[in-house]
């Protein structure tokens, strides 16, 4: 019988890494701390629910589920998770962005639990492809799953990728989108119009599903129905999310891509998180 998943424990979860983040990007200096944000409850589901085969143990094993990070300058997010779950020790994310530390901006292969070196955009999902289209020739039962940014969907070795995945039915791979509908300092749909999205990935014959990214049962719902074998397409799950989530001034403001709260700022985010506990 399946572990019954503690809802209220993931949502307790979310908000102690949202604190992580904003402390990590505010020690250091540096970060993405708007897209490291909108991805916190699609990390949880998939790290903390039970559903994919993924822990410390399991690293170098061939039957774990490979957790592709493709939008990998959202490693305040990422690496928290790694450093709670005990890929790396706690306080090893005290080094981010700190010289020498291997815990750098974009995402790196040094670290355990980091499948592929990504950040430069538009990787991550070719890669996932290779994995998933390997176990399958291979007869491996493991799953694939590849986090996008919207921004990604501007290269077009995305959309390549996605011509191949859809060629091959690799059902084998999960596509997660964190849609938070926004690319550096300007709106996805106000720089270079992505819409209909669902429409477009449906005519490459996806099954899609779109849902709130921000919300833990939407979120593990999604993952757990990607797991039915109802359908021979491929799995896109278009995660609409709010840049900056958690915080009320950073969510859905431009600003905070790439900027670096103050000691005020960083004082009213963490009031506003610690309010919300």
């Amino acid at each position: 019988m399946a572990k019954k998943i503690d809802f209220e424990y993931l949502k307790k979860k979310s908000l102690n890494l949202r604190l992580k983040i904003l402390q990590t990007i505010f020690n250091s200096k540096t970060g993405h701390i708007g897209g490291s944000l909108s991805i916190v409850e699609i990390l949880v589901s998939i790290y903390y629910s039970g559903i994919f085969k993924i822990n410390p143990n399991l690293i170098n094993n061939r039957i774990r589920d490979r957790i592709i990070v493709s939008k990998g300058h959202c490693t305040a997010a990422f690496y928290s998770v790694l450093s709670d779950l005990g890929f790396i020790k706690k306080n090893e994310l005290n080094t981010y962005c700190k010289n020498n530390s291997r815990l750098g901006g974009h995402l790196s292969i040094k670290v355990p639990g980091v499948e592929v070196e990504s950040g430069s955009l538009g990787h991550g999902l070719s890669v996932g492809a290779g994995m998933a289209w390997a176990a399958k020739m291979n007869n491996e039962k493991f799953k694939v799953v590849v986090i996008l940014s919207d921004a990604e969907l501007y290269e077009g070795s995305v959309w390549e990728a996605l011509i191949f995945i859809s060629h091959h039915k690799l059902v084998n791979l999960i596509i997660i989108l964190d849609r938070n509908y926004q690319v550096v300092m300007n709106k996805t749909e106000d720089f270079l119009k992505l819409e209909p999205l669902d429409k477009k990935l449906k005519s490459f014959n996806f099954e899609v599903k779109k849902i709130n990214g921000n919300n833990i049962n939407q979120v593990i719902q999604a993952l757990k129905n990607t797991k039915k074998k109802n359908s021979n397409k491929p799995k896109f799950i278009i995660a609409e999310t709010k840049k900056g989530k958690g915080i009320n001034f950073m969510e859905k403001n431009i600003k905070w891509h790439h900027a670096i709260p103050n000691l005020q700022e960083f004082n009213e985010g963490m009031k506003y998180l610690k309010n919300e506990k």
